[in-house]
C-alpha cells in the first residue's frame, strides 16, 4: 500500500516527531532553544540541510552505492554529505545573516555531527521512499524539529518571567518542560 504524502507529513511532524518522540538531535533542542529567534534561524538552517541532503543521499544510494553493491558505506558517504552541506550552509549564512550566524555559533557546526539529520538520511532509504517521498519526510522532519524547538523557546523565555523554586533554575526546569512537551506530542499518535 503506497503511503500518502499527508500521512508522511503529519507523522513526521507531529507522531513521530525527530525530537519529541524520537530522541534524536537532542543537544541543538536544548542548546539553542533559550531564544525564540535563535530557534527560528536554527529550524531553518536544519530544514535546509535535510533537506538537500535527502536528494543527494537517495541519489548516491541509488545511483552509486546501490550499482556498485557497496551500501556497507552508507553511514560514512552520508555523513560526508552531510558535513559538506553544512559547511556552505555556514559560509551563506556568514554573508546573508551574520547576526544569526553569530548566535548560532558552535551550534552550526554541529549540526554536521546532528544524530537528526543523518538518522533521517537513513531512515528515508531503510523505508524504501521514492526521490519525492524522501524529500517530503525529510523536509517534514525538519519542520517538526524547528516546531519543537520553538515550541520550547518559548516555553523557556516564558518560564524566565516565573517564579520557580531555586533547585529548579536552569537546566531542571528546562528537562521537565522538554518531557512535558513530549507528553503533549504524544497526544497525535493517534492521528496516523
Amino acid at each position: 500500500m503506497e503511503i500518502t504524502y499527508f500521512a508522511i507529513i503529519i507523522g513526521a511532524i507531529f507522531v513521530n516527531n525527530v525530537v519529541l518522540a524520537q530522541f534524536l538531535g537532542i543537544c541543538p533542542f536544548l542548546g539553542v532553544s533559550s531564544k525564540v529567534e535563535t530557534s527560528l534561524g536554527m529550524g531553518a538552517a536544519v530544514t535546509f540541510v535535510m533537506g538537500l541532503s535527502s536528494i543527494v543521499a537517495w541519489l548516491i544510494q541509488y545511483y552509486i552505492l546501490v550499482p556498485l553493491g557497496i551500501e556497507y558505506m552508507q553511514t560514512i558517504v552520508f555523513i560526508l554529505v552531510i558535513a559538506a552541506l553544512v559547511q556552505m550552509v555556514e559560509i551563506m549564512l556568514k554573508k546573508v545573516s551574520p547576526s544569526l550566524y553569530q548566535a548560532l555559533g558552535i551550534f552550526l557546526p554541529l549540526i554536521t555531527t546532528n544524530c537528526a539529520v543523518l538518522g533521517v538520511a537513513i531512515l528515508m532509504i531503510q523505508k524504501e521512499f521514492s526521490l519525492l517521498q524522501g524529500f517530503v519526510y525529510s523536509v517534514s522532519t525538519a519542520l517538526g524539529f524547528a516546531l519543537a524547538l520553538v515550541i520550547f523557546a518559548g516555553l523557556r523565555e516564558r518560564i524566565e518571567f516565573e517564579e520557580v523554586p531555586q533547585a529548579f533554575r536552569g537546566v531542571p526546569i528546562a528537562l521537565i518542560t522538554a518531557s512535558l512537551l513530549a507528553m503533549a506530542f504524544m497526544g497525535f499518535s493517534g492521528l496516523v
